[in-house]
């Protein structure tokens, strides 16, 4: 039998003007924006509808302004869609889902995601860390390269996101992360790039932020979901509240494992996949991933009104 799977996107979709047309044309969705407002104490609303991109691009504000406009989609339009038989989200977007599937509460949600960026991007001084995409090498060849690239530099340096087959992020020490780049280049990588972020996030970087959000999730009401989690950190099917807690306190500093996750949904009879929320980065990669392993599936992404044609 065929099965759904809701996906929640994490940081770099965000736009300015985000959720705008959302919440003029459905009253559930603004008053989203209105709760999110509210729970933050300054208005994230105006943020996402008008800018500066400077100051939405900054974590603190880009994390919960992408679970808000996540959750207006599905305030808005959850009910007209096929209702989830799996739901996972990639990083931040984790929270997303686990709002979606009545896991936490999106009060809860927004002020979590908003304390977890704050303390992402003080976990590391600006300039110390990197991440780069390597483009065209297995995951094997990329962790070779991110030992030698570690061995080398005498700094950190680990894959951090495995998106999909030949799309894998590193981060770690700037250091490590060039090291690693050059290695990864005479391994046979196809392209390398830096990425404009301001920390080396999934990274053991990341364990003083880690450590500050293990606490705080702990004093946080979870409860059964509705339907699975696909969580990234081991790409592994969760419905047990302390487990789903424990995940998110681990995928801080833990590799997104995405490419698996995507392997797992399809291995369970996944064949539509939805995402909710600004962008179509995951339902790009899930399509990819699926023609690769020579299944059919059909993608839909929601972010808005001008979307809804989709569902036919």
């Amino acid at each position: 039998m065929s099965k759904v799977a809701w996906l929640f996107p994490g940081q770099g979709s965000q736009t300015v003007g985000m959720g705008s047309a959302l919440a003029s044309a459905e009253p559930a969705a603004k008053n989203v924006l209105l709760e999110a407002d509210s729970a933050l104490g300054f208005e994230l609303s105006g943020l996402m509808a008008a800018g500066p991109e400077e100051t939405l691009k900054l974590t603190e504000h880009t994390q919960p302004a992408i679970l808000t406009h996540s959750i207006m989609v599905v305030r808005a339009y959850g009910g007209r869609l096929p209702r989830p038989d799996f739901a996972a989200g990639h990083s931040l977007g984790e929270y997303s889902a686990l709002v979606a599937i009545g896991t936490l509460s999106f009060n809860d949600a927004v002020k979590t995601v908003r304390e977890r960026g704050r303390a992402m991007q003080t976990a590391v001084p600006v300039g110390v860390g990197a991440m780069a995409a390597i483009l065209g090498m297995s995951a094997a060849d990329v962790e070779a390269a991110c030992f030698e690239g570690a061995a080398k530099s005498g700094k950190i340096v680990v894959p951090a996101n495995f998106n999909g087959p030949g799309q894998i992020v590193i981060a770690g020490h700037a250091e490590g992360v060039e090291a690693a780049m050059e290695a990864a280049k005479a391994r046979g990588g196809r392209k390398m790039m830096k990425l404009p972020v301001s920390a080396p996030f999934h990274s053991p970087l990341m364990e003083p932020a880690q450590a500050h959000m293990a606490p705080i999730l702990g004093g946080i009401a979870f409860a059964k979901p509705i339907c699975p989690l696909v969580n990234n950190v081991d790409a592994a099917i969760m419905n047990e509240p302390g487990m789903l807690r424990d995940g998110l306190v681990r995928q801080i500093s833990g590799a997104v494992r995405w490419e698996a996750t995507l392997a797992l949904l399809l291995d369970q009879g996944v064949t539509t996949f939805i995402e909710l929320g600004p962008g179509k980065v995951l339902s790009g990669l899930a399509k990819r991933q699926a023609k690769e392993a020579g299944v059919e599936v059909s993608t839909i992404n929601i972010g808005g009104p001008e979307d809804l044609a989709q569902l036919g």
